[in-house]
Order: structure tokens, then sequence, then C-alpha cells
């Protein structure tokens, strides 16, 4: 993914900003968008697995599927 910058300097010639065409602003924040989603999905799914191996080492009685769906 190359794109067009355009740098924004100071009187001293120090960068202060970055320009970019909107079309591209929109697909850099689009792929943000998704990696977020991604690394949330991924968390959601360490905690999950963490859950399920805490209730398998437990002795307390178990909810099956079956009642789960049932008292939705």
């Amino acid at each position: 993914m190359k794109i067009a910058l355009q740098y924004v300097s100071d009187m001293n010639g120090i960068p202060q900003a970055v320009q970019m065409p909107v079309s591209e602003w929109e697909k850099v924040l689009s792929r943000i968008k998704k990696s977020e989603q991604a690394l949330q999905l991924k968390s959601d799914l360490k905690v999950a697995f963490k859950q399920v191996d805490t209730l398998r080492k437990s002795k307390a009685k178990k909810q099956t599927l079956t009642d789960f769906l049932n008292e939705l």
C-alpha cells in the first residue's frame, strides 16, 4: 500500500503534520478497525478458553448446552 503523503513543516523545517488523500485515509481507518476487531476476538477467545479450563477443573455441577439454550 503506497500512499502519497505530504509533510507540513514549521518555519524551521521541522515536520508538524502529514496530509494524505481522504480515500487513502479511509482505507487506513478500515484496516485499523479490522485489526482492532481481530485483536478483540483474540482477547475474548483467550478469556473463554481460560473459563472453559476453570470449569473443567471445577467439581461444581456444570450446565448443559441444552439447559443454557432453554433459559433463553
